[in-house]
């Protein structure tokens, strides 16, 4: 399960959309978030999934490592599937005992479900095809206007890309603890889900241990090479935009207006 996480990771390729500008890639995520929530209807959801199955097969990433970050959140899934069946009142379907399965909260479960699953494919897009210095480089970059009002914008670019980065190093040392554990006989499969979780305690206390020490390294590396957030810092590849962020701009505003239209038609 652990293994299957994908928050954070990168994959490398050299695609149409891998070679995009960092800053086009993160506005072009937050406002397909947004239009995930001003969708209103499964027609804008069909806009939503073509456009993101396009970015898919252009970016080149394989849909299987694009999945597999879904089954870590499978059960939240799960769980907003089951809250939203039986909670939301309406034209009952199925009657089992106190509880009734309603038509509204079908349809209830299936929109939230596939914005979810959108959501998540459309943001983890992001991580997978830009390179963590590229993405803080292009985080400081949209925040640098607020420097004005005393916002550290390189602080939290570099915050924000750093914790992001080090997700995939804990989650891949929190699997090594578990091998660890598991060769001393420790067994995390079997009972019930109280006992699972508690035969998980002991790989805290090591895991908190890792990342502190993960955390002095990077501190003592940044420091040995003389970093300092206070300095005017030059960068080895200056973000420059080309013909194929202008098309991306373009198809961008196309895709927003499309939403737009039909969020007011339909």
């Amino acid at each position: 399960m652990i293994r299957d996480i994908t928050i954070g990771q990168y994959y490398p390729g050299e695609s149409w959309v891998h070679k995009l500008d960092a800053r086009i890639k993160i506005v072009a995520t937050l406002l397909y978030i947004v239009a995930l929530f001003v969708v209103h209807d499964f027609i804008g959801f069909a806009i939503a999934f073509v456009a993101l199955a396009a970015v898919i097969i252009v970016s080149k990433v394989p849909l299987k490592f694009i999945l597999r970050g879904l089954k870590p959140v499978f059960l939240i899934l799960a769980f907003t599937l089951i809250l939203n069946l039986f909670m939301i009142q309406g034209e009952v379907l199925v009657q089992i005992g106190i509880f009734h399965i309603t038509r509204e909260g079908v349809y209830t479960a299936v929109f939230i479900a596939i914005r979810l699953v959108l959501l998540i494919v459309g943001s983890s897009m992001l991580t997978l095809t830009t390179r963590p210095i590229g993405l803080t480089d292009g985080i400081e970059a949209l925040l640098a206007p607020f420097k004005k009002i005393g916002l550290p914008a390189h602080e939290l670019a570099m915050m924000m890309t750093i914790a992001l980065r080090f997700i995939p190093t804990l989650l891949e040392e929190t699997d090594k603890i578990m091998k660890a554990q598991q060769a001393r006989g420790a067994d995390f499969e079997s009972g019930n889900l109280f006992n699972r979780a508690k035969a998980l305690v002991p790989i805290l206390v090591p895991l908190f241990i890792s990342a502190f020490r993960i955390a002095q390294d990077l501190a003592m590396a940044m420091e040995a090479r003389c970093y300092g957030s206070a300095r005017k810092r030059t960068r080895m590849n200056e973000m420059k935009m080309g013909s194929r962020d202008v098309v991306s701009i373009i198809l961008l505003i196309a895709f927003l207006v499309i939403i737009i239209l039909e969020r007011i038609l339909l």
